[in-house]
């Protein structure tokens, strides 16, 4: 599905007509049409708008109704996922990345006070 047909298909979701979403957008209903109609490339600007009034995410807006393969096929490790799993498992993620990076940056901590324990004990 393209994104025009998933920002239709979101508006009709939640029973407004084009003048409400146009409206909602500060545009004109023909400019918000043609968005509608794929007539018109919305820019990630307007995407955003347009996620926001819908009150969902861009990537959501995106990737809405789409599956994704994650995993290493080399390893026989498919997996396929929705959106809303795979934004969840991004955010695990960047969870672990960030953990990661904190145990990293106390271990290069530790490993000056070794150094300097180290030098303190050669002068002795």
């Amino acid at each position: 599905m393209k994104i025009h047909q998933k920002i239709r298909f979101m508006r009709e979701s939640k029973d407004w007509s084009q003048e409400e979403m146009a409206a909602k957008l500060n545009m004109s209903v023909n400019g918000y049409s043609k968005i509608e109609r794929g007539e018109t490339k919305a820019h990630v600007q307007k995407l955003e708008q347009i996620s926001d009034v819908l009150e969902m995410n861009l990537m959501e807006l995106m990737f809405l109704g789409e599956k994704h393969v994650i995993g290493d096929p080399n390893n026989g490790c498919n997996i396929i996922v929705s959106t809303k799993e795979l934004i969840s498992e991004i955010e695990k993620l960047q969870l672990t990345i960030t953990h990661k990076d904190e145990i990293i940056g106390h271990l290069k901590q530790e490993a000056i006070h070794l150094n300097e324990l180290n030098e303190l004990l050669k002068t002795k």
